[in-house]
């Protein structure tokens, strides 16, 4: 295979005290956060492809920031043909960040590789997409938390192989514009900005239709303020040339050109429907232009949070008040605003049925027989309510993995309905000691302004104003309601938090706001943003083509969760009947992967002591296990289900109990857990193999950063190097005597590379083999190392060096390493080693704590390609079987033509 091309940057500029370092090639980034850092231009990239940086990472010894999991930023802005910035919504393998377009984190020195400590040098590798509107890039390396001068030699690109399709959402303009709804504030403008990007730069590039509707929804004539209209223009063949009605011209010039529109209603208006497309008729040779990213929208300036607030402290009624005042309305005239009991009782709350239907009713908060209260938080102790908080309490700041999930499931206020229940004024006092304790731009704790908080929060205020004896806390709490929707707002419009669950979150909180809050002249710009957003991120979360952009199946879950809890307060406008076939959909896909035990495969994300399958059934309005085999099938049955990302089988025996085996393959990327092709194993009703878990509840530090890596997933990697960004795509399958072979093809291993994992799954499940093959582009001697982790009550013994013995419960399970090119290289056991974050290895996740475990490593060297895996069988005869597949002539084909 030839070797691809490498990319060289064709200029380098410094800044905040970088420069060039000792040798050519060497860029010296010294420690000024943020500031000091070198631009490196790149030209000619190929677009619609993964590309990865490669560069040689150095330190000191004097370095303290080893630790850190962001000791260096690297920032990704994408330059068009004519070297404009494209401000994409969404790069794959990247995150949005405030100072780059996108970006990637780079880990300190402890988190390297085994081995980096010595040289004081580690490889950082980055792999990416290509925007399709892309042809360069500016690659920016910050200086972010490193405490000493640390340098970056010879970096490159190298290009690797297409992306997917669909990889990059595509908003081609056409000659009819689709129109997105938008409602209005009596009297006020709104703001839009975007971007479009045209293959050619020019002065007509594309145009914006507007349209304004009144209360009733019939069109208000034009002419609009700011608008042009152009007669004849937009009519279809036949018809009256009625003309174009009111448009705004979007120029091209340079090629990627960002606008703000300025809008004035007119009179009357409460709608505005707003379509982008082409000056170009129907029949028209169309020119190429793209509306990168959805359009942001906001209020005019006056009445943005910021503006409103200013840098008074106010509290909540002093913020219904200056709102009134800046509307023009009389003092007092804000009262009119508060809900009553019934009108905030009739609003559906989103979250709070979507917590709901994740797991049974739970009681957080509790009564103590001496009047206390006692919370039980975010799966952590009970602990005791102080008679006055000051709402700074973090009673487990010495445990991180627990202080942060408390303190956002605290500052979320959600315990408040639940107290309410038993004993409302308390509930309503407590409200009102946390508005008094955070005036708006100083919080008590910053971490309630997280997005797992502020929206959650959102609600609760509607809730308390549905309580009978509400009255006297009403303009507190609408004023809080009232703030907290200006916040959910600016999230929603801006697309602060892009394709997330976060931002889908902040849009069902603002959408029971508006429902809420019916005489808030906002209510109905709400309500658009709210129903926009969710038309839009709800098909790049949920999409058509199962292609989730995340491997949790619990974060795909969670959204089908909420898409089932917004079916009342969406109704059947849109975008209801989409996020209700979507939701549908993945309901359906998920309750078919659920194992016999009643657990989801734990891949990404993974929410701890939830019962997956009684949350399944509850989404689906049945009792008991989900995923069961079909009356219809006889007791002893096989089944598997092959996704678009990820694979599972299933065998169920009388007496023998169950097995099952699931791998996922999804889109992986930098911030995200490096699983693509990891397994879990279970037979007889044991588990085998499995996975380390999830970090949501581990925020910070080496646990976090080890749960992320491949170490804490069974999957094979290049010694010497980690896993970038990329996906996995299954090859094909081979049917052989009594087993099913599943080829899947990687590139998680970098352009140089090409990796296979091959999965041979005897029917009944009674073992399992899994061969990894590599090839090296260059022919270079090449090792790999795979893992293998075994569940925490296994005992394991290493019965020699080619073959281990983990025993549970009366039960056995023999693994075997093996080659079929190159040689085995060694086989160890790794529990609880934890010296450096960098070579962290053998824990699994149990709440709150990481308990060590058994993990399985085994190696396969040669050169120029390795083949080589792990074969585990319950028995000798299970054992014996396997084998024999194993030396099959046809399995040896496909693996090596896969």
């Amino acid at each position: 295979m030839p070797t691809e091309p490498v990319f060289l940057p064709v200029q380098a500029r410094y800044a905040g005290g970088a420069g060039p370092g000792t040798r050519e090639g060497e860029h010296a980034i010294t420690a000024n956060n943020r500031w000091s850092r070198v631009q490196l231009t790149f030209r000619h990239l190929p677009a619609e492809a993964w590309c990865c940086l490669e560069a040689t990472l150095a330190w000191t010894d004097a370095e303290e920031g080893g630790q850190v999991l962001d000791f260096l930023l690297a920032g990704f802005d994408f330059l068009a043909a004519d070297g404009s910035s494209l401000d994409v919504e969404q790069v794959p393998g990247l995150v949005r960040t405030l100072l780059d377009p996108h970006s990637a984190w780079i880990a300190g020195p402890a988190c390297q590789p085994a081995g980096s400590e010595l040289m004081r040098a580690a490889p950082v590798r980055v792999a990416f997409g290509v925007p399709p509107q892309a042809r360069g890039l500016a690659l920016t390396l910050r200086s972010w938390r490193n405490t000493e001068t640390m340098t970056i030699a010879e970096p490159r690109l190298r290009p690797g192989g297409p992306l997917r399709a669909g990889a990059f959402r595509r908003r081609r303009l056409g000659p009819q514009p689709e129109p997105l709804r938008h409602g209005l504030v009596p009297g006020l403008g709104l703001v839009v900005r975007g971007q479009i990007h045209a293959a050619r730069s020019t002065e007509h590039a594309a145009r914006v239709s507007l349209v304004y509707r009144d209360r009733d929804g019939a069109e208000i004539p034009p002419p609009y303020p700011g608008t042009v209209a152009v007669p004849g223009l937009g009519a279809k063949p036949g018809e009256e040339e009625t003309g174009l009605g009111a448009a705004i011209n979007l120029p091209a010039r340079p090629q990627a050109r960002r606008f703000t529109l300025g809008l004035e209603p007119p009179p009357g208006a409460v709608s505005l429907d707003l379509g982008f497309c082409t000056w170009e008729e129907e029949g028209e040779r169309l020119p190429a232009v793209d509306l990168l990213g959805p359009p942001e929208v906001a209020l005019e300036d006056r009445f943005r949070l910021e503006s409103l607030c200013g840098d008074d402290l106010l509290d909540a009624p002093g913020f219904l008040a200056r709102l009134s005042s800046r509307l023009g309305r009389d003092p007092g005239a804000e009262a009119a605003w508060i809900p009553g009991p019934g009108e905030a009782g009739a609003a559906a709350l989103p979250l709070a049925r979507a917590r709901a239907l994740r797991s049974e009713a739970e009681r957080p908060v509790a009564l103590r027989p001496d009047g206390g209260l006692s919370l039980r938080l975010a799966g952590c102790p009970d602990w005791t309510l102080p008679d006055l908080p000051d709402f700074r309490e973090d009673p487990f700041r010495a445990v991180p993995s627990r202080a942060v999930p408390w303190r956002l499931a605290y500052q979320s206020l959600t315990w408040l309905p639940a107290l309410a229940e038993a004993a409302p004024a308390r509930a309503l006092a407590l409200a009102l000691a946390w508005s008094r304790a955070n005036p708006w731009g100083q919080p008590a704790d910053p971490l309630s302004l997280h997005p797992g908080a502020l929206p959650a929060r959102a609600e609760v205020w509607i809730g308390l104003l549905a309580l009978p004896g509400a009255g006297a806390a009403a303009p507190v709490l609408t004023g809080e309601a009232v703030r907290h929707g200006f916040a959910l707002a600016e999230i929603v419009g801006q697309n602060t938090f892009g394709r997330s669950l976060h931002q889908l979150q902040a849009a069902a909180a603002l959408l029971a706001l508006a429902r809420a809050l019916p005489r808030l002249p906002f209510s109905g710009y709400w309500d658009g943003l709210a129903r926009e957003s969710l038309r839009d991120g709800v098909p790049a979360l949920l999409p058509a083509d199962g292609h989730f952009p995340d491997s949790s199946l619990h974060r795909r879950l969670d959204l089908v969760t909420l898409g089932r809890a917004l079916r009342e307060p969406l109704g059947a406008a849109a975008p209801g009947p989409l996020v209700a076939a979507r939701t549908e959909a993945a309901l359906l896909e998920l309750s078919g992967l659920v194992d016999p035990g009643g657990r989801l495969p734990p891949f990404g994300e993974v929410v701890p002591g939830i019962d997956d399958a009684g949350w399944i059934a509850r989404l689906r309005g049945t009792a008991g296990l989900v995923a069961q085999r079909p009356a219809a099938q006889p007791a002893a049955a096989s089944s598997s289900t092959l996704l678009p990302d990820g694979l599972s089988a299933r065998h169920e025996t009388a007496g023998r109990g169950w097995s099952h085996f699931a791998c996922t393959f999804a889109d992986t990327a930098p911030q995200g857990h490096a699983d693509c092709t990891s397994f879990v194993y279970a037979a007889g009703a044991t588990r085998w193999i499995v996975e380390a878990g999830g970090s949501e509840q581990t925020e910070i530090g080496a646990a976090r950063h080890y749960l992320l890596s491949a170490r804490a997933h069974n999957v094979a990697v290049i010694e010497g190097t980690e896993p970038v960004a990329g996906r996995g795509l299954h090859r094909g399958s081979l049917a052989l005597p009594g087993a099913v072979a599943h080829a899947i093809e990687t590139d998680v291993h970098g352009p140089g590379f090409r990796h296979l994992r091959i999965f041979v799954l005897p029917h009944d499940l009674s073992g399992l083999a899994v061969i990894d093959r590599f090839v090296a582009r260059d022919g270079a001697p090449l090792t790999f190392r795979a893992s293998a982790q075994l569940a925490p009550d296994t005992l394991v013994a290493v019965e020699g060096p080619r073959r281990v013995q983990a025993r549970q419960g009366g039960r056995r399970l023999g693994l075997v390493p093996f080659a079929v090119a190159g040689r085995v290289a060694g086989l160890e056991t790794v529990i609880g080693r934890s010296d450096r974050p960098g070579t962290m290895q053998g824990f699994v996740v149990r709440p709150g704590v990481l308990e060590p475990a058994c993990a399985l490593r085994y190696a396969v060297t040669g050169r120029g390609m390795v083949c080589g895996g792990l074969l585990m069988a319950l028995d000798g005869p299970a054992e014996d079987s396997l084998a024999r597949v194993l030396a099959r002539e046809e399995l040896a084909q496909f693996l090596m033509q896969a």
